[in-house]
């Protein structure tokens, strides 16, 4: 009991400490009003390497020769599905693309009867999808005229390809970047928010005074961490209900609820990296360029500037490790898809676990820099 008194009083001067300072409101302000803004209009980015299943009910030359041409480094070797498979696998974001073929379409396509093709896309990472939907419709009309003609410069086919953009009906870019953004807003502030605390009590001399104090360095980093970490899931709640979902016109179309608590699990992942990082620093310049180090991996490959199947096998083990990667998967799908907890809570796990074991680095350094500085 005593120690949850201690946390309690220490949160609250380190919430005082970001409240009054008026820089710190400011960068606040501008992350989740500003700057989610303008990254939410942000430009696109390219297809490669994305996840495509083939769904033939026709089982011909034809078919078989559009699966064997998408190869990489655009698509991933096509999986045949059928179609229930595959609408699970694109609700769970597994596969980007489902292409399914209609019993009779070969011959129809020969009897020129202009048979259509179907075209299922998660349209979650928008610009991925728009490009890959005009590869694959370039590919599907190429194979086709090869089929019919052996001549790349015959007429197009008479053919048509159906689009359907899952969770996306419009394709609209803003959504999957104002949610990426929200992301990178999260992990910048948490990270430097957390570990200029740290930094500032070794910078101002207060450090001796707590170590003085009856306190444990657990209370003392769990008290960093809950203040920063109440003042910047405050500030994302706002800014999701007024600028995402008022401004940005962004649906949600899951649990707010459950989107806020896994939210709060990120946001401790963070704060213990902060800390770390923050514990490690001997001065503000040391933690400006640690903070450099860490947050560009953290954000470039958390799967929000491209997609976690387009980046080398060997980064793509590499990100398992960060929480971001796991945040984007989870904020993706009760954003767009609906998911409930029993869809996400693989990576809500994964998240808390990567914040536990971060915690335990940091708190660990952060005893061993009290008994030195002691």
């Amino acid at each position: 009991m005593r120690s949850l008194v201690n946390i309690f009083w220490l949160a609250g001067k380190e919430l005082k400490s970001v409240i009054g300072d008026p820089v710190m409101v400011v960068l606040i302000l501008w992350s989740f009003i500003v700057a989610v803004i303008l990254e939410a209009s942000g430009a696109g980015d390219t297809v490669q390497n994305a996840a495509i299943a083939i769904v033939d009910e026709d089982r011909s030359m034809l078919t078989r020769q559009i699966a064997d041409a998408l190869v990489p480094p655009w698509f991933q070797p096509p999986t045949m599905m059928g179609a229930a498979e595959a609408a699970a696998a694109m609700d769970a974001g597994r596969i980007m693309f489902a292409l399914g073929f209609p019993p009779g379409f070969e011959a129809d396509v020969i009897a020129g009867l202009a048979p259509a093709a179907q075209l299922e896309v998660d349209a979650t990472a928008v610009s991925q999808a728009q490009l890959g939907t005009d590869y694959i419709a370039n590919i599907l009309a190429s194979e086709t005229r090869a089929f019919l003609t052996g001549n790349p410069e015959a007429p197009d086919p008479a053919l048509r390809l159906e689009l359907r953009r899952a969770f996306n009906p419009n394709g609209d870019p803003v959504w999957f970047k104002s949610v990426s953004s929200l992301l990178n807003q999260l992990s910048l502030l948490t990270i430097v928010l957390t570990g200029a605390a740290m930094l500032r009590e070794r910078e101002q001399g207060t450090i001796e005074h707590l170590m003085v104090m009856p306190l444990t360095p657990l209370e003392v980093a769990l008290s960093k961490v809950l203040a920063n970490v109440s003042v910047v899931l405050a500030a994302f709640t706002l800014s999701l209900l007024f600028v995402v979902q008022g401004l940005l016109q962004v649906p949600v179309t899951g649990s707010l609820w459950l989107l806020l608590a896994g939210t709060a699990i990120y946001l401790v992942a963070a704060a213990a990296i902060g800390m770390f990082l923050g514990t490690m620093a001997r001065s503000m310049a040391q933690f400006a360029l640690l903070v450099i180090m860490v947050i560009i991996p953290i954000i470039m490959l958390s799967g929000g500037l491209s997609a976690i199947e387009s980046q080398p096998d060997a980064v793509q083990r590499l990100t398992l490790a960060l929480p971001s990667r796991h945040f984007l998967a989870f904020a993706k799908a009760v954003v767009f898809r609906g998911a409930g907890l029993g869809t996400v809570w693989l990576e809500l796990a994964l998240m808390a676990g990567l914040g536990i074991a971060f915690f335990a680095a940091s708190l660990m350094l952060f005893r061993r820099s009290m008994s030195t500085a002691g």
